[in-house]
Protein backbone atom coordinates (compact mmCIF):
# COMPACT_ATOMS: atom_id res chain seq x y z
CA UNK A 1 0.00 0.00 0.00
CA UNK A 2 1.21 3.50 -0.82
CA UNK A 3 1.16 5.53 2.38
CA UNK A 4 1.36 9.33 2.55
CA UNK A 5 2.74 11.03 5.65
CA UNK A 6 3.43 14.60 6.69
CA UNK A 7 3.46 16.67 9.86
CA UNK A 8 3.18 20.28 10.98
CA UNK A 9 4.70 21.90 14.05
CA UNK A 10 2.38 23.74 16.47
CA UNK A 11 4.85 26.57 17.03
CA UNK A 12 2.62 29.48 16.04
CA UNK A 13 -0.47 30.57 14.15
CA UNK A 14 -0.62 28.85 10.76
CA UNK A 15 -0.25 31.27 7.85
CA UNK A 16 -0.67 31.44 4.08
CA UNK A 17 2.84 30.04 3.60
CA UNK A 18 1.80 26.93 5.54
CA UNK A 19 -1.42 26.64 3.57
CA UNK A 20 -0.13 27.05 0.03
CA UNK A 21 3.19 25.38 0.78
CA UNK A 22 1.84 22.28 2.53
CA UNK A 23 -1.71 22.12 3.89
CA UNK A 24 -3.43 22.56 0.53
CA UNK A 25 -1.41 19.65 -0.83
CA UNK A 26 -2.24 17.52 2.22
CA UNK A 27 -5.96 18.06 1.65
CA UNK A 28 -5.61 17.19 -2.04
CA UNK A 29 -3.59 14.05 -1.30
CA UNK A 30 -6.23 12.69 1.07
CA UNK A 31 -8.54 12.60 -1.95
CA UNK A 32 -5.92 10.54 -3.76
CA UNK A 33 -5.64 8.11 -0.85
CA UNK A 34 -9.29 8.13 0.35
CA UNK A 35 -8.32 5.71 3.10
CA UNK A 36 -7.32 6.61 6.69
CA UNK A 37 -4.77 3.80 6.57
CA UNK A 38 -3.11 5.38 3.53
CA UNK A 39 -2.82 9.03 4.59
CA UNK A 40 -1.26 9.98 7.94
CA UNK A 41 -0.99 13.61 9.09
CA UNK A 42 0.30 14.47 12.55
CA UNK A 43 0.82 17.50 14.77
CA UNK A 44 4.52 17.45 15.62
CA UNK A 45 4.40 18.48 19.28
CA UNK A 46 7.57 16.52 20.18
CA UNK A 47 9.44 18.61 17.61
CA UNK A 48 7.89 21.79 18.98
CA UNK A 49 9.63 21.21 22.32
CA UNK A 50 12.90 22.38 20.74
CA UNK A 51 11.49 25.92 20.80
CA UNK A 52 8.42 26.00 23.07
CA UNK A 53 8.91 25.71 26.82
CA UNK A 54 5.37 26.65 27.90
CA UNK A 55 2.94 23.77 28.52
CA UNK A 56 -0.20 25.91 28.27
CA UNK A 57 0.96 27.49 25.03
CA UNK A 58 1.82 24.12 23.48
CA UNK A 59 -1.59 22.65 24.34
CA UNK A 60 -3.36 25.70 22.93
CA UNK A 61 -1.29 25.80 19.73
CA UNK A 62 -1.78 22.07 19.20
CA UNK A 63 -5.54 22.47 19.39
CA UNK A 64 -5.39 25.49 17.08
CA UNK A 65 -3.52 23.49 14.43
CA UNK A 66 -6.08 20.68 14.70
CA UNK A 67 -8.98 23.11 14.28
CA UNK A 68 -7.28 24.79 11.32
CA UNK A 69 -6.75 21.51 9.47
CA UNK A 70 -10.29 20.31 10.09
CA UNK A 71 -11.77 23.64 9.02
CA UNK A 72 -9.63 23.65 5.87
CA UNK A 73 -10.98 20.29 4.79
CA UNK A 74 -9.08 17.45 6.42
CA UNK A 75 -11.54 14.54 6.56
CA UNK A 76 -11.00 11.97 9.35
CA UNK A 77 -12.79 9.42 7.16
CA UNK A 78 -10.08 9.78 4.50
CA UNK A 79 -6.96 10.43 6.59
CA UNK A 80 -5.60 9.62 10.04
CA UNK A 81 -4.94 12.83 11.96
CA UNK A 82 -3.18 12.65 15.33
CA UNK A 83 -0.78 14.16 17.84
CA UNK A 84 2.79 12.93 17.49
CA UNK A 85 3.06 12.42 21.25
CA UNK A 86 0.11 9.99 21.23
CA UNK A 87 2.31 7.45 19.43
CA UNK A 88 5.16 6.81 21.92
CA UNK A 89 6.60 4.09 19.67
CA UNK A 90 8.15 6.87 17.61
CA UNK A 91 10.58 7.78 20.41
CA UNK A 92 11.86 4.21 20.82
CA UNK A 93 12.26 3.99 17.07
CA UNK A 94 14.29 7.21 17.22
CA UNK A 95 16.79 5.57 19.59
CA UNK A 96 17.14 2.53 17.35
CA UNK A 97 17.89 4.78 14.39
CA UNK A 98 20.33 6.91 16.38
CA UNK A 99 22.40 3.81 17.09
CA UNK A 100 22.93 3.42 13.33
CA UNK A 101 23.28 7.10 12.37
CA UNK A 102 26.68 8.69 11.89
CA UNK A 103 27.49 11.96 13.62
CA UNK A 104 28.62 13.50 10.34
CA UNK A 105 25.19 13.05 8.78
CA UNK A 106 23.56 15.16 11.50
CA UNK A 107 26.32 17.77 11.39
CA UNK A 108 25.49 18.38 7.71
CA UNK A 109 21.83 19.17 8.39
CA UNK A 110 20.94 22.51 6.79
CA UNK A 111 18.13 23.31 9.22
CA UNK A 112 20.45 22.95 12.24
CA UNK A 113 23.05 25.24 10.65
CA UNK A 114 20.38 27.80 9.76
CA UNK A 115 18.99 27.88 13.29
CA UNK A 116 22.47 28.23 14.75
CA UNK A 117 23.17 31.11 12.35
CA UNK A 118 20.01 32.86 13.61
CA UNK A 119 21.28 32.63 17.18
CA UNK A 120 18.98 29.88 18.43
CA UNK A 121 20.49 28.17 21.47
CA UNK A 122 21.54 24.65 20.46
CA UNK A 123 20.27 21.56 22.27
CA UNK A 124 20.57 17.85 21.68
CA UNK A 125 16.91 17.88 20.70
CA UNK A 126 17.60 20.42 17.98
CA UNK A 127 20.71 18.58 16.83
CA UNK A 128 19.00 15.18 16.65
CA UNK A 129 15.80 16.61 15.13
CA UNK A 130 16.42 14.81 11.79
CA UNK A 131 16.45 11.42 13.54
CA UNK A 132 13.07 12.01 15.15
CA UNK A 133 11.76 13.20 11.79
CA UNK A 134 13.12 10.04 10.15
CA UNK A 135 11.39 7.97 12.82
CA UNK A 136 8.12 9.81 12.12
CA UNK A 137 8.42 8.75 8.50
CA UNK A 138 9.77 5.23 8.87
CA UNK A 139 7.65 3.99 11.78
CA UNK A 140 4.58 4.00 9.49
CA UNK A 141 6.39 2.58 6.43
CA UNK A 142 5.55 5.78 4.58
CA UNK A 143 6.26 5.83 0.85
CA UNK A 144 5.33 9.43 -0.01
CA UNK A 145 6.33 12.44 2.09
CA UNK A 146 4.95 15.78 0.82
CA UNK A 147 7.40 18.52 1.85
CA UNK A 148 8.70 21.90 0.82
CA UNK A 149 12.04 21.98 -0.98
CA UNK A 150 13.73 23.17 2.21
CA UNK A 151 12.79 19.81 3.81
CA UNK A 152 14.13 17.61 1.02
CA UNK A 153 17.37 16.95 2.89
CA UNK A 154 15.45 15.56 5.88
CA UNK A 155 13.74 12.97 3.69
CA UNK A 156 17.11 12.10 2.13
CA UNK A 157 18.49 11.61 5.64
CA UNK A 158 15.54 9.33 6.46
CA UNK A 159 16.45 7.30 3.37
CA UNK A 160 20.04 7.03 4.62
CA UNK A 161 18.94 6.01 8.13
CA UNK A 162 16.55 3.36 6.82
CA UNK A 163 19.28 1.87 4.65
CA UNK A 164 21.84 1.98 7.49
CA UNK A 165 19.53 0.23 9.96
CA UNK A 166 18.47 -2.43 7.45
CA UNK A 167 22.09 -3.12 6.53
CA UNK A 168 23.33 -3.17 10.12
CA UNK A 169 20.76 -5.75 11.23
CA UNK A 170 20.23 -7.59 7.92
CA UNK A 171 16.54 -6.76 7.85
CA UNK A 172 13.88 -5.19 5.63
CA UNK A 173 12.15 -3.39 8.49
CA UNK A 174 12.12 0.08 6.98
CA UNK A 175 11.00 1.02 3.48
CA UNK A 176 12.59 3.83 1.46
CA UNK A 177 10.47 7.02 1.55
CA UNK A 178 10.32 9.49 -1.34
CA UNK A 179 9.58 13.20 -1.15
CA UNK A 180 6.88 14.98 -3.12
CA UNK A 181 7.00 18.72 -3.65
CA UNK A 182 3.91 20.90 -3.66
CA UNK A 183 2.96 23.11 -6.59
CA UNK A 184 3.83 26.31 -4.72
CA UNK A 185 7.52 26.58 -3.93
CA UNK A 186 7.56 29.99 -2.24
CA UNK A 187 4.91 32.21 -0.69
CA UNK A 188 6.15 35.79 -0.21
CA UNK A 189 5.60 37.46 3.13
CA UNK A 190 4.61 41.05 3.84
CA UNK A 191 8.28 42.10 3.46
CA UNK A 192 8.82 40.28 0.16
CA UNK A 193 10.92 37.53 1.71
CA UNK A 194 9.67 33.96 2.11
CA UNK A 195 6.68 33.93 4.46
CA UNK A 196 7.87 32.47 7.76
CA UNK A 197 7.09 32.79 11.47
CA UNK A 198 10.82 33.29 11.97
CA UNK A 199 10.75 36.45 9.84
CA UNK A 200 7.59 37.90 11.44
CA UNK A 201 6.13 38.59 7.99
CA UNK A 202 3.13 36.27 7.91
CA UNK A 203 -0.55 36.59 7.02
CA UNK A 204 -2.58 34.10 9.10
CA UNK A 205 -4.99 31.68 7.47
CA UNK A 206 -7.50 32.49 10.18
CA UNK A 207 -7.49 35.86 11.89
CA UNK A 208 -6.65 36.02 15.62
CA UNK A 209 -9.73 35.90 17.83
CA UNK A 210 -11.51 39.23 17.88
CA UNK A 211 -9.71 40.72 14.87
CA UNK A 212 -12.03 42.15 12.21
CA UNK A 213 -11.43 42.17 8.46
CA UNK A 214 -10.89 45.93 8.67
CA UNK A 215 -8.20 45.47 11.30
CA UNK A 216 -6.64 42.68 9.24
CA UNK A 217 -6.38 45.06 6.27
CA UNK A 218 -4.35 47.54 8.34
CA UNK A 219 -2.30 44.89 10.15
CA UNK A 220 -1.31 42.72 7.21
CA UNK A 221 -2.37 43.72 3.70
CA UNK A 222 -1.83 47.48 3.72
CA UNK A 223 1.70 46.89 5.02
CA UNK A 224 2.90 44.60 2.23
CA UNK A 225 6.18 46.14 1.06
CA UNK A 226 6.39 47.44 -2.54
CA UNK A 227 8.78 49.58 -4.58
CA UNK A 228 8.22 53.28 -5.42
CA UNK A 229 6.59 52.95 -8.85
CA UNK A 230 3.66 55.28 -9.45
CA UNK A 231 0.14 54.50 -10.65
CA UNK A 232 0.97 54.96 -14.35
CA UNK A 233 4.23 52.98 -14.30
CA UNK A 234 4.33 49.44 -15.78
CA UNK A 235 4.77 46.85 -13.04
CA UNK A 236 6.28 43.40 -12.65
CA UNK A 237 3.62 40.67 -13.08
CA UNK A 238 5.74 38.36 -10.95
CA UNK A 239 6.30 40.62 -7.97
CA UNK A 240 5.24 39.61 -4.45
CA UNK A 241 1.78 41.15 -4.70
CA UNK A 242 0.93 39.30 -7.90
CA UNK A 243 2.30 36.04 -6.52
CA UNK A 244 -0.02 36.29 -3.52
CA UNK A 245 -2.95 37.34 -5.74
CA UNK A 246 -2.50 34.32 -8.04
CA UNK A 247 -2.44 31.98 -5.06
CA UNK A 248 -5.68 33.41 -3.68
CA UNK A 249 -7.56 33.78 -6.99
CA UNK A 250 -5.69 32.64 -10.09
CA UNK A 251 -8.47 33.47 -12.58
CA UNK A 252 -8.97 37.02 -11.32
CA UNK A 253 -5.22 37.64 -11.12
CA UNK A 254 -4.79 36.48 -14.72
CA UNK A 255 -7.41 38.99 -15.88
CA UNK A 256 -5.76 41.76 -13.87
CA UNK A 257 -2.28 41.05 -15.24
CA UNK A 258 -2.68 43.05 -18.46
CA UNK A 259 -3.51 46.35 -16.79
CA UNK A 260 -0.82 45.76 -14.16
CA UNK A 261 1.88 45.28 -16.79
CA UNK A 262 0.64 48.18 -18.94
CA UNK A 263 0.35 50.64 -16.07
CA UNK A 264 -2.60 52.63 -14.83
CA UNK A 265 -3.21 51.00 -11.47
CA UNK A 266 -1.51 51.56 -8.13
CA UNK A 267 -0.24 49.11 -5.55
CA UNK A 268 -2.99 50.16 -3.16
CA UNK A 269 -5.65 48.95 -5.56
CA UNK A 270 -3.99 45.56 -5.90
CA UNK A 271 -3.66 45.24 -2.12
CA UNK A 272 -7.41 45.83 -1.80
CA UNK A 273 -8.06 43.14 -4.41
CA UNK A 274 -5.81 40.71 -2.53
CA UNK A 275 -7.60 41.45 0.74
CA UNK A 276 -10.99 40.83 -0.90
CA UNK A 277 -9.74 37.56 -2.44
CA UNK A 278 -8.46 36.48 0.98
CA UNK A 279 -11.88 37.11 2.56
CA UNK A 280 -13.63 35.16 -0.21
CA UNK A 281 -11.22 32.26 0.18
CA UNK A 282 -11.04 31.90 3.93
CA UNK A 283 -14.05 33.81 5.33
CA UNK A 284 -16.54 30.92 5.04
CA UNK A 285 -13.95 28.51 6.44
CA UNK A 286 -13.47 30.85 9.38
CA UNK A 287 -17.15 30.34 10.25
CA UNK A 288 -16.69 26.58 9.95
CA UNK A 289 -13.73 26.73 12.34
CA UNK A 290 -15.78 28.62 14.93
CA UNK A 291 -18.49 25.94 14.74
CA UNK A 292 -15.94 23.14 15.18
CA UNK A 293 -14.40 24.88 18.19
CA UNK A 294 -17.77 24.97 19.93
CA UNK A 295 -17.85 21.16 20.09
CA UNK A 296 -15.63 20.49 23.10
CA UNK A 297 -15.03 16.81 22.32
CA UNK A 298 -14.85 16.68 18.53
CA UNK A 299 -11.18 17.60 18.08
CA UNK A 300 -10.01 15.21 20.82
CA UNK A 301 -12.11 12.40 19.40
CA UNK A 302 -10.61 12.88 15.93
CA UNK A 303 -7.04 12.99 17.25
CA UNK A 304 -7.51 9.97 19.52
CA UNK A 305 -8.99 7.87 16.71
CA UNK A 306 -6.16 8.93 14.41
CA UNK A 307 -3.60 7.95 17.02
CA UNK A 308 -5.25 4.56 17.45
CA UNK A 309 -4.89 3.86 13.74
CA UNK A 310 -1.31 5.15 13.70
CA UNK A 311 -0.26 3.07 16.70
CA UNK A 312 -1.53 -0.10 15.06
CA UNK A 313 1.03 0.37 12.29
CA UNK A 314 3.76 1.75 14.56
CA UNK A 315 3.61 -1.21 16.94
CA UNK A 316 3.91 -3.66 14.08
CA UNK A 317 6.96 -1.89 12.61
CA UNK A 318 8.61 -1.41 16.00
CA UNK A 319 8.12 -5.09 16.87
CA UNK A 320 9.86 -5.95 13.59
CA UNK A 321 12.72 -3.61 14.45
CA UNK A 322 13.06 -4.96 17.99
CA UNK A 323 13.20 -8.51 16.72
CA UNK A 324 15.88 -7.57 14.16
CA UNK A 325 18.05 -5.97 16.87
CA UNK A 326 17.60 -8.75 19.44
CA UNK A 327 15.59 -6.63 21.88
CA UNK A 328 12.69 -9.06 21.71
Amino acid sequence: MKRILSGVQPTGILHLGNYFGAIQQHIQLQEEARDPAAAFYFIANYHALTTIKDATALRSLTRDVALDYLALGLDPAKASFFRQSDVPEVTECTWLLMCCTGLGLLERAHSYKDKMARGIKPSMGLFSYPVLMASDILIYRSNVVPVGRDQQQHVEMAQDMAAAFNAAFDTDTFVRPEWRFGASERVPGTDGEKMSKSYHNTIPIFLPEGMTDKQAWKTYFARIVTDSKGVDDPKDPNDSLMQIYRLLDKAEATEFREIYVRGGVGYGELKKRIHAAYIRRFGPLRDKRVALAEDANYVDDVLEEGARRARTIAREVLDHARAATGLS
